[in-house]
């Protein structure tokens, strides 16, 4: 395996957003759609001022991600899966002099048998833009609920 960073091919979409004033600012995307409040969660120092921080944000994006890779993953195999949901807890703590974070992906998939299932789970994660951009880098833990 190597250590070289992934390259693209192509290009398909890139989004953009600007985040002002850090834990305590906001993050607004170019076109728009996305402009939240930021303010640090309570376990951070944060006050419970309505908001959302780095974290939750990450851990929408890569729940979504991941669903749609196991969707693709699904129909590829022809495989019929029912209703699927993937909850995504994304942890932050100290790592040497800096922070890191850690990731727990748990999906639902309760029309399908365990072993397939699991399966399933193990091919999306070769598959998902936001595993492949973590793998080697910070520990994600699969898991069926």
């Amino acid at each position: 395996m190597s250590n070289a960073p992934t390259v693209l091919e192509k290009r398909l979409y890139t989004a953009t957003a600007t985040a002002t004033a850090g834990r305590e600012g906001r993050v607004k995307s170019d076109d728009g759609n996305l402009d939240v409040a930021l303010v640090p969660p309570r376990a951070l120092g944060g006050n419970g001022a309505p908001g959302t921080n780095p974290e939750q944000l990450f851990a929408g994006g890569y729940a979504a991600c991941f669903g749609s890779a196991l969707a693709l993953v699904a129909r590829t195999q022809k495989i019929a899966t029912g209703p699927v949901s993937i909850t995504a807890n994304v942890g932050i703590g100290p790592v040497g002099k800096g922070f890191g974070l850690a990731v727990e992906l748990i999906a639902s998939i309760p029309e399908l048998p365990r072993e397939q299932a699991e399966a399933l789970l193990r091919a999306a994660h070769e598959v998902c833009p936001y595993s492949n951009a973590t793998r080697g880098n910070i520990v994600v833990d699969l898991r069926l609920a």
